[in-house]
């Protein structure tokens, strides 16, 4: 049987809620201003992948950081122990279900999400 490309979404947690959303994965590291808790149906909140205090600051600070170094920082951060055995038990999930992660930030493009979506799926 061939392998099947997992399929992980991004989405903005502050969007309703869909039934194909499969497990709803919130890769921020603090919880999204204004939202409750009961309405963001969160299934899961692992806090090792999220980029450390510093590397945020760093990339939404003054004159905003280079979204190539933040990368290279962010995946260099997920090497680490917690981080990746958080990674590896996510990648196994996407085998048998949707994954969607879930952040409250504006431009996702150009956020962690990208990077976590492409190291689940590649």
């Amino acid at each position: 049987m061939p392998a099947t490309t997992p399929d992980v979404r991004v989405r903005r947690v502050y969007d309703a809620p869909s039934p194909d959303d499969g497990v709803r994965v919130l890769v921020d590291r603090l919880w999204p201003r204004g939202l409750a808790k009961a309405d963001a149906h969160i299934d899961e909140w692992p806090k090792a992948l999220t980029p450390s205090t510093e590397l945020r600051h760093w990339y939404h600070g003054p004159g905003e950081g280079d979204y190539e170094e933040f990368r290279r920082r962010y995946e260099a951060e997920l090497a680490a122990p917690d981080a990746a055995t958080s990674l590896d038990r996510l990648r196994t999930l996407a085998t048998t279900e949707t994954l969607t992660l879930l952040t409250a930030t504006k431009h996702p493009d150009t956020s962690h999400t990208t990077v976590l979506r492409e190291l689940l799926t590649g």
